[in-house]
């Protein structure tokens, strides 16, 4: 995964999306460090998956069935979390949805209230039972998966859109309240990445994909762990004076 000489022995991470893609990645490549993990999901079965590759890296992993959406699903999970690995040190806050495409007067209102549910209540609500263990323990490190929506307009994506530049908004503010108290929040913002998402858009076609491709400057889309290696280093000691930043990784997306 090319984490190289960060360490995370000792220590425990919570991420929640870990069924697949990004999350997966992620789960894998903090493993790779040391870390123990917590993994939390709405899709079970995709998160044993990832507990069983996590294993085999002789870590300690939890899986937790969650809608992190939801106020009590997501504050059982934090706790779970601690009581059975002992502590939270950093958190990927991961989980999301792109929802349906159309534009912003043709969308309909249970649509843009799940995406929003889905990419924005379930940070805030995530960071709300995470920062107070934190603060417990006397410091901790957060990233929030934006994107490059987070970044600049798409069209015909209004609620993702609007959710992930309020994840940029939301980190800021966070990271301003708990900078003094050893806390660091940061977020991602992933372009175009090799993901079931992305499989979604494209409907899985090589025209659909080879449209995604041209859209990055690099000529290519990423791998998830490309991704989670951001997150793996935002979260560890060797970007200690970083914070309220969002990290795009986007091949040079946002550059133009």
């Amino acid at each position: 995964m090319g984490t190289g000489t960060i360490d995370y022995t000792g220590e425990v991470v919570y991420i929640t999306g870990a069924a697949s893609g990004i999350g997966r990645a992620a789960a894998i490549a903090f493993a790779e460090a040391g870390s123990d993990v917590s993994l939390v999901d709405i899709n079970q079965d995709g998160a044993e998956e990832t507990a069983e590759l996590v294993r085999r890296l002789g870590r300690r992993v939890l899986v937790l069935h969650a809608d992190v959406s939801e106020d009590e699903e997501t504050r059982r999970a934090v706790g779970e979390t601690v009581k059975s690995l002992g502590r939270l040190d950093c958190a990927f806050n991961n989980a999301g949805m792109e929802g349906k495409n159309a534009r912003t007067a043709e969308l309909a209102l249970e649509d843009w209230d799940r995406v929003i549910a889905v990419n924005l209540r379930s940070i805030f609500l995530s960071m709300r039972y995470q920062i107070p263990e934190m603060l417990r323990q006397g410091a901790g490190a957060i990233v929030n998966c934006a994107s490059v929506a987070g970044l600049v307009g798409f069209a015909g994506l209004p609620a993702y859109t609007a959710s992930k530049h309020a994840v940029v908004g939301l980190t800021k503010t966070a990271a301003l309240e708990y900078a003094a108290q050893k806390i660091r929040i940061n977020a991602v913002a992933p372009g175009v990445i090799d993901t079931p998402m992305i499989d979604r858009f494209t409907g899985g076609t090589s025209e659909g994909r080879k449209a995604m491709e041209d859209l990055e400057p690099i000529g290519r889309m990423a791998k998830p762990d490309e991704v989670a290696n951001a997150v793996v280093w935002l979260c560890s000691r060797a970007a200690s004076y970083v914070t309220g930043y969002t990290l795009a990784v986007d091949g040079g997306f946002v550059a133009r």
